[in-house]
This record gives structure tokens, C-alpha cells and sequence, in this order.
């Protein structure tokens, strides 16, 4: 086993840098999760936004199929022809935007396409705003890249949540570069309405801002239709969109997604895919073209079971003593509000309160601090609840327990 020579010192031999990178954040949760489950313990996996529902057959088919053919070396950085042409074609129908395959640079998942956006646009000390609550990775990459991450945050209304453009507005200086806008959000599932989908874009472009849309879950929905920034006018020139096949298609870990960006910036993401991983891995750019082209019957079978699940989750927690949450069009997460449970408990901090619910109810979930830095002025607590992981019959059993523990103490 190798064994370092340096010592309780070593440390001070690495980037500095490194101080200033994070995680995501429910993977440490995870790890809470699946020690406590090998010691026999029973655990409800709210915590991860995996997808326990398999890889469509005909996917899986059309990547073994590939790998037979031999498409198991290089191929183009920016992606092999064939894929980015599908890509194109199926997302700028869908947002009603006219794409060309140069457009398209796939990448190895969704994440890059955040750290490369910020390589490309943000230049050390610039100011790059981003949600918060939010995917962690945000505020990661782009202190990480040596930017000012600025936050933005989110107002409770009736109908879940609804972006602070005051905020934003008031957040932009000379020195901000881009602004990440998540419509369709983890973790709080909110969905932009239109007016404020054209507030973030009229800020955009009276800045001159880049913006990086991520829009993983522009098809994870049950009721309503889907809008992309990018299809506004002016936007498309200025718009980056984070696209993966990672929710649509339970793909997670087939890692695959890709950026759909203005030329300057896709010929800039192309070149940076070829130092950091030369290319996705050729045989399941295949199985992309197949999810893309083939059948979508497993799409609608998929968002079916999220439904019922979302509806069991959210009437189960709506029946829990202190916690409410409004029902959402989309995504697979709920991100109810718990204040009044854990003044009931007599906890004031969240953290404890969902260490507690771990080991006295086998229920696992993050909490509103797995997501971003508090802000100031933040009095409300919250959780997060993932039920693309688990049954039906298990949210029931779990949310019972929840329930159950909260309303006898």
C-alpha cells in the first residue's frame, strides 16, 4: 500500500485551490444511509436522485449491439456525427428553436457541461449568480474556476416557489459574467412562469450576460408543457442549455448528455473536451441515437410510476403534523417546509432532525443545507424528499413512520 512520505504536512503541497471545491452533497447522505442499512437497519432512500427503474431494453440492446460492432474506441471530441444530428433535431423541435449538429458538443453527463460553461465564459474573479437553494455543483465549479459565486434565491408562494428577480437584479454588477438559471429545479422543483422566464432573459441581455440554462428535467413533467429560455427572442445567441440523458431515459450511469451552445462557445466546449477526456465513450453515443429515435413507450411507462409516486408522496406528506409542500408539475423531488415539525420536536437544527429521523424511522433525505449556503434572512426549514428511487408501497411505509414519529412526540 502506498504510503506517503510527507507526513501530517503533505497538505500544504497540493493546490490551493482544492480548499475551495465541494461536492454534491447527497452523497454524503448516502454514506449515512448505507451505513446504517449494513447494520440491519431498514432505511427509505429519499436521499439521491437516482432512478431505480432500469435502462429501457431496447437502449441496452442498441449499446451491446454497438460494442459488438467494434465502436469501442476514439471518436470525435465534440461527438460522433450521428448523435449530434439526433440531438439537434429532437431538442430544437421540442423548444422550438433551429439547431445545427454544430451546435451539439455531448459530453460524458450533464455536469461537465457546467464546468465547461464557466471554463469558457467566467475569467478568475468575475461573478457568475446561480440559484440557491440548488445543484451544489454550481457553487462548486465556479469558486473551484476561481469566480465569485453570487447566489439568488427563491420566495415560498402557493404554488411552491418563484424566483427573488429583486434579488438578481439588485445582484448584477460590472463584474458579473453569466447568470445559471435552473427552470424545472433540483431541489425545489420550481418551474418558472413565463413572466419570469422573460424577466430572467430581459436582465440577461441588458447586462449582456451568458447564461447557462439547465434544463435536466425539461421532460420529467406530468401535467403542463415545457419552455426553454433559449426559444425567447435574443436568447438563443447568449444561451447555453445543459441537456443529459440521465432522467428521461434512467441513464444515470450511463453518463451521457451533452450542450446545445451558439458556435463561438460550442468550438470552445469541443476543444475543451479534448484535453480533459478526448471523448464520450463511443458505444453508448449509440445507445443515445437509439433512446432519441427509438420507441418512447418506456418514457411515458417511467413518467406513469413517477406520478403515483409523486402523489403518494405528497398527500402522505401533507398529512404529517407541521410539514406541508405544494404539488409539483415536474422533476422528482419535494421540498417541503418542516419548521413547524421541529418546533413541535423542540429541534433547531434541521441536520439533527433528519440524523434523528434516520435512526428512529429508516427515512433518509437532505435538507435545505445540502444545497447551498444559507442566506441571510432565511428563517423557514426544509427538507428534501427524492421518489425516483423508491416504490410506491415504500413511501408509504416510510412517510408512515415519518408521520408516525412526529406525531407522538
Amino acid at each position: 500500500m502506498y504510503q506517503t512520505q510527507r507526513g501530517v504536512n503533505s497538505m500544504q503541497h497540493l493546490a490551493q485551490r482544492l480548499e475551495r471545491l465541494g461536492t454534491e452533497t447527497a452523497f454524503s447522505v448516502a454514506q449515512a444511509a448505507a451505513s446504517w442499512k449494513a447494520k440491519g437497519n431498514l432505511v427509505y432512500p429519499f436521499h439521491l436522485g437516482d432512478i431505480n427503474i432500469p435502462t429501457a431494453p431496447h437502449i441496452v440492446e442498441a449499446m451491446s449491439k454497438a460494442i459488438a460492432d467494434g465502436h469501442t474506441g476514439y471518436c470525435p471530441g465534440p461527438g460522433i456525427p450521428q448523435l449530434r444530428e439526433a440531438l439537434a433535431e429532437d431538442i430544437g423541435s421540442r423548444r422550438g428553436i433551429s439547431l445545427s449538429p454544430d451546435n451539439v458538443v455531448v459530453m460524458t453527463g450533464g455536469k461537465p457541461v457546467i464546468t465547461k460553461f464557466l471554463q469558457a465564459v467566467m475569467n478568475p474573479g468575475q461573478e457568475v449568480l446561480y440559484p440557491n437553494p440548488g445543484f451544489p455543483i454550481y457553487e462548486s465549479q465556479i469558486e473551484y474556476l476561481g469566480g465569485t459565486a453570487v447566489p439568488y434565491r427563491y420566495l415560498p408562494t402557493s404554488q411552491g416557489f418563484s424566483i427573488d428577480l429583486d434579488q438578481v437584479r439588485a445582484s448584477i454588477t460590472p463584474n458579473t459574467a453569466a447568470i445559471i438559471y435552473n427552470d424545472l429545479q433540483n431541489p425545489i422543483s420550481a418551474e418558472s412562469t413565463a413572466a419570469e422566464r422573460e424577466a430572467i432573459a430581459q436582465i440577461a441581455q441588458e447586462h449582456d450576460l451568458w447564461v447557462l440554462s439547465d434544463e435536466a428535467y425539461f421532460e420529467t413533467r406530468y401535467e403542463g408543457v415545457s419552455s426553454s429560455i433559449a426559444s425567447l427572442p435574443g436568447m438563443a445567441e447568449r444561451t447555453v442549455i445543459l441537456y443529459t440523458f440521465s432522467k428521461k431515459f434512467a441513464m444515470t450511469g450511463s453518463r451521457l448528455g451533452c450542450a446545445v451552445a451558439p458556435l463561438e462557445i460550442a468550438k470552445v466546449l469541443s476543444t475543451l473536451n479534448t484535453n480533459d477526456e478526448s471523448c464520450t465513450t463511443h458505444y453508448v453515443q449509440w445507445a443515445g441515437i437509439e433512446a432519441l429515435r427509438g420507441t418512447q413507450e418506456p418514457v411515458q411507462q417511467m413518467l406513469d410510476i413517477l406520478r403515483e409516486r409523486r402523489d403518494a408522496a405528497c398527500e402522505l406528506v401533507n398529512a404529517i403534523p407541521g410539514m406541508h409542500v405544494a404539488v409539483p408539475q415536474s422533476t422528482f423531488y419535494l421540498f417541503p417546509d418542516v419548521t413547524a415539525a421541529m418546533e413541535k420536536m423542540g429541534y433547531t437544527a434541521v441536520g439533527d432532525f433528519a440524523s434523528d429521523a434516520l435512526y428512529k424511522t429508516g427515512v433518509s433525505f437532505c435538507t435545505r443545507e445540502h444545497f447551498g449556503r444559507r442566506q441571510p434572512g432565511e428563517e423557514r426549514q426544509y427538507i428534501r424528499l427524492a421518489y425516483s428511487g423508491i416504490d410506491v408501497a415504500d413511501i408509504r411505509d416510510g412517510l408512515g413512520r415519518l408521520r408516525d414519529w412526529i406525531a407522538t412526540a
